[in-house]
């Protein structure tokens, strides 16, 4: 078992949370395709399929609201991005997390597109005084929310890739360093044993 301090701590972590990949390749939705998955490449944590694995998960979380860990797993096998890791992002979207989305979805979308009541116009008002106006009321909400969810997807995939990949070369920075502290110190401890 793999301590805090040690080398694999956090992709033994990560390993434990996601699906393996046999039971990717037993699925029913994905046997078509399993062979695929078992490359030892798409499941190996390096510099390059990190980050295409986290932008890869949340670009699917946020644009399907169902299937996002199927859709993340397809996307990955082109990408040669992790499919572990892109399928557990995914579940930043969540039956208890999707109202807080919602809610963001919807603010970032009225935000980008500018939608608010001085733009809608004369015309609109007139449509909206009549019996239908709350299905009017629901699409325009509804379009404002699916297209908020579009950006949060776009812009989240970007932000997680530039992310994973700073924390991915610090990590590795960080070894590399202490690497070369043991080095020297051994260094050292042969120098003055030579000498004394």
């Amino acid at each position: 078992m793999s301590t805090f301090g040690s080398k694999t701590w956090l992709a033994d972590t990560l390993r434990s949370y996601m699906p393996s990949r046999e039971d990717m390749a037993r699925n029913r939705f994905l046997a078509p395709i399993a062979h695929r998955f078992l490359s030892p490449e798409l499941w190996r944590f390096t510099r390059r399929s990190v980050p295409r694995g986290v932008a890869l998960g949340l670009f699917a979380a946020f644009i399907v609201p169902i299937g996002q860990i199927f859709l993340a797993a397809f996307l990955a096998l082109p990408a040669r991005a992790n499919v572990p890791l892109s399928a557990a992002v995914t579940f930043v979207t969540n039956p208890f997390t999707l109202p807080f989305w919602l809610v963001v979805a919807n603010r970032v979308g009225a935000f980008v597109l500018k939608v608010d009541a001085v733009t809608v116009g004369v015309a609109n008002d007139e449509l909206n005084s009549g019996r239908w106006a709350w299905v009017i009321e629901a699409f325009q909400v509804a379009g404002v929310t699916t297209f908020g969810f579009i950006v949060l997807s776009v812009v989240s995939a970007a932000i997680g890739y530039l992310l994973s990949s700073f924390l991915w070369r610090y990590i590795v920075a960080r070894k590399r360093a202490r690497r070369l502290r043991k080095l020297e110190a051994r260094l050292d401890e042969r120098l003055k044993a030579q000498k004394g």
